[in-house]
């Protein structure tokens, strides 16, 4: 009998619509006191909304207003701004 695979979590990119493997993208979170950031660990407390990693899905959530539907609140364009600069490819 053989031992079953472990299957990573799936989670489906703001951007492009995409289901992906969540190692492969990038978590942005709003925290409990509404603080917007990326998430390095995957673990911080709070909303996470996910993104591929390239300027492309990212311009694209931006764009639609993604990441303001996930997180249920406006996001000023400065924090944008911070984000956008991690997506700079």
């Amino acid at each position: 009998m053989e031992p079953k695979k472990k299957s990573s979590p799936q989670r489906k990119c703001v951007g492009c619509g995409e289901m992906k493997d969540k190692r492969e993208l990038i978590r942005v979170v709003r925290e409990p006191g509404g603080k917007i950031s990326i998430d390095k660990t995957g673990k911080m407390n709070g909303r996470g909304a996910y993104v591929c990693a390239n300027s492309e899905c990212f311009a694209k959530a931006k764009k639609a207003r993604r990441f303001e539907k996930s997180f249920k609140c406006q996001i000023s364009p400065d924090v944008y701004a911070i984000l956008e600069e991690k997506f700079v490819v």
